[in-house]
């Protein structure tokens, strides 16, 4: 298990792999496994059986979780994909960018 400084509702960049480059936004985030689901990233095609709401089943494209390592956080602020670190102010722990030295919500 590793320590995931991502969570779901950020703004990453790819790094590498087949769809280096791409940018989303974070649907999911499995920090047991070390993966993330990015919106419009790592896209395949799923096979759907018929069913009472889509009786005729086909063919659906859909994200795939890719490892977490594979991805960066853009920092909202400077608009440039960084490394995360931490501040702690009282009881309060903040993510902050390596780069700028702003807060990430």
């Amino acid at each position: 298990m590793t320590k995931m400084n991502i969570k779901a509702g950020d703004t990453v960049k790819v790094i590498t792999g087949k769809d280096k480059g791409a940018q989303g936004e974070v649907l999911f985030a499995y920090p047991q496994k070390g993966r993330v689901t990015v919106q419009g990233v790592n896209l395949v095609k799923k096979a759907l059986r018929p069913t009472q709401a889509n009786p005729n089943g086909g063919i659906d494209t859909r994200e795939a979780p890719i490892d977490v390592s594979n991805v960066m956080l853009v920092c909202p602020e400077c608009g440039l994909p960084t490394r995360i670190g931490f501040k702690v102010e009282g009881d309060t722990k903040t993510r902050v960018c390596k780069k700028c030295g702003k807060a990430i919500s």
